[in-house]
Order: structure tokens, then sequence, then C-alpha cells
């Protein structure tokens, strides 16, 4: 399931009251707690607390375990109850789809790399962007040897649609309707730019949608990289 759409399912749990309170009081507790305690908080019975406590189980947002809530062990220890904690993912949902996180960490390899070596940061943010779009892209179709220039392209699509991209279909070439790094790009034009380049030229290359180039083509309202057929 695309990132997105598990984010919109895991926000769309915390819509209903008494789930929400549920969810915000386990959050809260310095350890995992039972359902009775759940319930006992916010004051609900303890079969509508299972109800709601597993939903947010179920949509990602809880993490559970078994534990004998006595702490003894053995027999006549009694049975073990469920314990409900905060699950570690993060939930960050944006329209359109915004991906600062991963410009944030390919500056910062680019920073760190320029620090180590003396390259240029420019220069090192390209590489980083170009490995990260090789990665996306070998994660799609691995070496893309083993796919036709068409199946190449859908998955090179597939793949920046993934990562907010948004790409459409105009005529032989195909634009990028969003860009995932929108407020980066309006501050630092160029260096987003850029990246963009190197992380889509990345991408194509690693898919094997080789009859296409990635090209920097800047227009208004959409990303500044297109994918253009490339000369024959």
């Amino acid at each position: 399931m695309p990132r997105s759409v598990q984010d919109f399912a895991g926000i769309g749990a915390l819509a209903e009251p008494v789930r929400r309170e549920l969810y915000l009081y386990v959050c809260a507790q310095p350890a995992p707690v039972s359902r009775d305690q759940a319930a006992e908080a916010v004051g609900v019975p303890r079969h509508q607390a299972k109800f709601h406590l597993d939903r947010l189980e179920a949509e990602g947002l809880l993490e559970a375990d078994y534990a004998r809530l006595t702490g003894r062990t053995g027999p006549g220890a009694g049975r073990t109850s469920k314990r409900y904690r905060r699950a570690p993912r993060d939930i960050a949902v944006s329209l359109p789809d915004r991906r600062y996180e991963l410009a944030g960490r390919m500056m910062a390899e680019a920073i760190t790399e320029s620090a180590r070596s003396g390259t240029p940061v420019l220069d090192a943010l390209r590489q980083v962007a170009a490995e990260e779009g090789r990665a996306i892209g070998s994660a799609v179709t691995g070496d893309g040897s083993r796919t036709t220039p068409a199946e190449a392209l859908d998955a090179a699509l597939t793949a920046l649609a993934e990562y907010g991209y948004e790409p459409r279909r105009e005529g032989d070439r195909a634009v990028m309707a969003n860009c995932p790094f929108h407020a980066l790009a309006r501050t630092h034009t160029e260096l987003v730019c850029h990246m963009n380049h190197a992380l889509i030229g990345g991408l194509i290359d690693a898919v094997g949608a080789l009859q296409f180039e990635a090209r920097l083509d800047p227009g208004e309202n959409r990303c500044c990289v297109t994918l253009t057929p490339r000369p024959r």
C-alpha cells in the first residue's frame, strides 16, 4: 500500500472522538497499557476500548504485545493481557504530496560528503540525488534488464507517482505535475531543480527506460523536469 494511502487511513482512524482520546492516552503513557487501564482512563466500557484499540493497531498507529500484569510467572499466574503502545511510525500527510524529509536527508548527505572530500556542495548533491533515484528505480524493477521499454517507462512513472511527482503523459513526453519539494524550490530554485534532475535521471537509468531522458524544462505550476524521448 502506498505511504500516502497508509497515512490517510491512519488519520481517518483518529477522526472518531473516543478512538482519538484512547490514542492520545496510550501515547502519553511511559509504558504499554492494558485495555482495562485505557477504558478506565477514558471512561468507556472495556469492550468499546477493545474495539477502538484494536482498530488503531490494525491501522498501524499502535503496537501490541501480551504480558501478565501481575508480574508472576508459572502455574496460577493468570492469563496474559494485551497491552498497547504507540507505534514508531511517523504520519505526515500533505496535499499535494511533499517530501521535505527526503530533501533534507539528501542535502545533509551532500554537505557531509562535501566537507569530507572537498567536492562542491552542488556536485555532491547531484551525486547523492542520482544515487537516491537509482535506489528507487532498482527497488521497482531491479536492473531493468528484463523489462520492455514500455514496461520500463510504466515502472518509472509508477515510482515517480509514489514519490509525489504526479507524472502526466503529454504527447510523447511526460511532465511532473507536482514538485515534492515545492517550498524549497520557491526559495532555492536552482538547487532543487538540479536535485530533481539528478534523482529522476538516476531513476530512469535504473529502471531501464533508456528511450527517455530527464531534461531540465521549467514550466508554470509543475516540476522543472520532464521525461523526453532521446534523439535517435
